[in-house]
């Protein structure tokens, strides 16, 4: 085995750099520091009393925030990969062994960040760099929602009966505004079904099964620009929000390219007739008749959307750069 040297590291990175990484060519076009005042502003940073930990820098935490919507990742996820890939540590300026944030760090900055009202507006101004430099939107759109687990919380029938009711944490437990604080009452339960393969001992894959998995928390409803792959537009709900309600929160009407590709759960009479009458061509998967085969054509075309629809998990590198 080969035994690590002084500048091993160093030239690993060296080798990335002429590969083509990608966050080096984002971090050439983009002036990250015109962000600073407004994330400054935001999150009310300013003189801080003695002892504790300092925060994270606010336009390091800004950059995590690109990787996170660049990747669709949860923040469990974030947590793991910025620790794991030395790309991602060099361009959030870590050193190997350093502290880095964590996934309730995560949470809150972008909490805070929404709570102020400047969220969105980071992000155009963001997005608005990368289409002065020639990057701009123009091969049609691709939709999809991820799951976002939070901790299951702990309340009593009426207590849940309260929550759905869309009543505040403070409301509900007025008298222990401590455990209020530590309440999620915008999460919700949700059931999401997938295929298992089945088999019987000794012999060959005999079918598939429908399993259901029960989720708490949120979904996360993003569309991504099918050329560049790049977020182009973003919302969060709870979980048991119908995915197929949201497209019209995450299109982009500046895209030069009306084609839409998604999943099932965006296919109804009603959304067709919606995405028709604003000029977008659906190219969403089409169902599975109940108690009939799928049709070859039907299948074949499903397997065409699905090679361009793998795009929006599978972006381990950001092609649009």
């Amino acid at each position: 085995m080969h035994a690590p040297g002084l500048f091993d590291l160093t030239d690993h990175l060296a080798r990335l750099s002429a590969m083509g990484d990608p966050l080096e060519v984002l971090e050439r076009h983009v002036d990250f520091e015109v962000f600073r005042p407004v994330l400054v502003e935001a999150l009310g940073y300013g003189e801080r009393p003695e002892g504790g930990r300092p925060p994270y820098d606010a336009v390091v935490m800004f950059k995590v925030l690109v990787l996170a919507l660049m990747h669709n990742l949860s923040d469990e996820r974030m947590e793991f990969l910025i620790r794991d890939r030395f790309s991602w540590l060099r361009f959030l300026g870590f050193q190997i062994g350093e502290p880095t944030p964590d996934q309730k760090t995560i949470w809150l900055f972008r909490e805070k960040l929404t709570q102020a009202g400047v969220f969105k507006a980071l992000f155009a101004a963001f997005e608005a760099q990368l289409c002065a430099r020639g990057y701009k939107p123009t091969g049609g759109q691709i939709v999809d929602a991820t799951l976002v687990f939070a901790p299951r919380q702990r309340m009593t029938k009426e207590e849940k009966a309260r929550a759905k009711a869309g009543e505040a944490a403070s409301d509900i437990w007025p008298d222990d505004l401590s455990k209020a604080a530590q309440k999620d009452t915008d999460a919700r339960w949700t059931v999401k079904y997938s295929k298992a393969k089945t088999t019987k001992e000794g012999e060959e894959d005999t079918g598939l099964v429908d399993i259901s998995v029960p989720h708490f928390g949120y979904k996360n409803h993003v569309s991504i620009d099918r050329k560049w792959r790049f977020i182009r537009g973003e919302t969060g709900t709870n979980a048991a929000r119908y995915a197929g309600h949201e497209r019209s929160s995450v299109l982009d009407e500046t895209n030069s390219s009306k084609a839409v590709w998604a999943d099932t759960r965006y296919r109804s009479a009603r959304n067709e007739a919606w995405l028709k009458a604003q000029g977008y061509r659906s190219h969403i998967h089409r169902k599975k008749p109940r108690g009939k085969p799928m049709a070859k054509h039907i299948r074949r075309g499903n397997a065409t959307r699905s090679a361009i629809r793998a795009c929006v998990r599978l972006r381990e590198r950001a092609p649009w750069l």
